[in-house]
């Protein structure tokens, strides 16, 4: 469970079904009602990180940044104390990149974080998409028009 409008891997939690805790942290994470939070299946393939895949109108930016958790941690985010690897994209990164490039770029968004963990999209941030430092530092070299 999440708050839908964080960030930086804030508040998120780790519950299984019957945990008696299930009730606090929906109400301290809705602020009692007044606001959303969102629950997501847990990925196993996170211990291997999820990944950030930027969309520029429309097209997938060909590299992407891995966010790897710490040990026993599930969450990867660099704030929250993962480890960034920027990586190529994977063949199963590119089609969902290429899926919902277009009707991000319909929709008037031109520069768009997908978050990919294994090969399925857990999220697409249109307010605060992060990473692109990153993801340039380790590629520029190789790739002077990345």
């Amino acid at each position: 469970m999440k708050p839908l409008d964080g960030m930086g891997g804030a508040s998120i939690f780790r519950v299984k079904e019957g945990d008696p805790n299930i009730g606090v942290i929906a109400e301290t994470l809705t602020e009692l009602g007044t606001r959303y939070c969102m629950a997501q299946n847990y990925l196993p393939a996170i211990k291997d990180g999820d990944k950030r895949v930027l969309i520029v109108d429309g097209e997938p930016v060909p590299y992407c940044l891995a966010r790897i958790p710490q040990g026993g941690e599930t969450r990867g985010n660099l704030a929250a104390g993962g480890r960034g690897e920027p990586r190529p994209l994977s063949e199963s990164d590119w089609e969902i990149a290429r899926r919902v490039g277009p009707t991000l770029k319909a929709k008037g968004l031109i520069f768009v974080g997908l978050d990919i963990i294994g090969d399925r999209l857990t999220e697409v941030n249109v307010t605060s998409p992060t990473c692109i430092r990153e993801i340039e530092a380790e590629f520029r070299s190789r790739s002077p028009e990345c």
